[in-house]
């Protein structure tokens, strides 16, 4: 998946700069990265793949909140501060290209072959979590009973074996028959008042387990799928704008109607030279995805 990700350099960087000759440090990047990506994840395991993955993972919490919870301890230098954050992306696919363009500016030496190198699995890795989350919570809301007290019971229940410490919220701990009705048995001695419910109740889960462990691999890799067909579709945009310089062309003229006094009209050579030095940057992103 390499170079899949230049074109989106194009919106964010402003002009073309060297690469260092340092060595890119990995650590640093990816907590870089993470600044960007993986706001609040040691409660939101999905955040990467929610934030810089796709938007089939769903919509991840607050930002502003998650930036607080986000340990950045003595590596802050090397991340993207609050302020800055603010302007990023929402889209999934340009926040990636957003935090590409910041955190290779801010570690030295770093490409964006490197990101790809380094935050590419882990993304992927947190789009196997949002999987989960969004095949338990479309078989949870399957079997809820019609009424309050059983939907309260069944609740109670459910919160109770999907817990880490029993089946986990994959129900992977629970594949087994025997491993389930012991963990079931458990925790329906702790739902007081739920006896005329135990056995629909027992139906429900024992269903809701069977169709997570069915088919949370098919979903997961529908998301990675429709994940990494997203950066390729975005890279085919990235090549025709590039095509005959395209890119470039576009850029000068939207610079010189915008921005020039004269509009780079005639006997003001001049303007369109400026005009082509403001745009000179989609020369070094084209080079790259040569």
């Amino acid at each position: 998946m390499k170079h899949n990700i230049i074109f989106f350099a194009l919106a964010v960087l402003a002009c073309p700069t060297v690469a260092a000759a340092a060595t890119c440090s990995q650590m640093n990047l990816t907590r870089c990265l993470d600044s960007v990506c993986a706001i609040n994840v040691s409660s939101n395991p999905a955040a990467r793949c929610q934030y810089c993955g796709t938007a089939s993972a769903g919509e991840p919490p607050s930002e502003r909140t998650g930036m607080r919870s986000l340990s950045l301890g003595s590596s802050a230098r090397y991340t993207v501060d609050e302020d800055t954050l603010e302007d990023a992306p929402t889209d999934p696919g340009q926040r990636y290209a957003w935090a590409t363009a910041q955190c290779i500016k801010l570690v030295d030496g770093c490409t964006v072959d490197d990101v790809s190198d380094v935050y590419d699995e882990l993304i992927e890795q947190s789009c196997r979590a949002a999987g989960i989350s969004a095949q338990m919570s479309e078989t949870i809301a399957n079997a809820n009973r019609q009424t309050t007290s059983a939907s309260s019971c069944q609740s109670t229940i459910r919160a109770c074996m999907v817990a880490a410490n029993r089946c986990g919220a994959d129900f992977s701990a629970c594949a087994d028959d025997a491993s389930f009705n012991n963990f079931f048995s458990a925790c329906s001695v702790t739902a007081s008042g739920c006896d005329d419910y135990i056995a629909d109740i027992r139906v429900a889960m024992t269903d809701a387990r069977d169709t997570a462990i069915a088919n949370a691999d098919a979903l997961i890799e529908n998301i990675i799928a429709g994940y990494q067909n997203a950066r390729e579709q975005k890279l085919n945009t990235a090549l025709a704008t590039c095509t005959d310089n395209a890119g470039r062309t576009s850029c000068i003229e939207t610079v010189c109607e915008r921005n020039m006094p004269n509009k780079c009209g005639e006997g003001y050579a001049s303007e369109r030279v400026n005009a082509e030095l403001l745009c000179e940057f989609y020369d070094l992103a084209c080079e790259l995805l040569d």
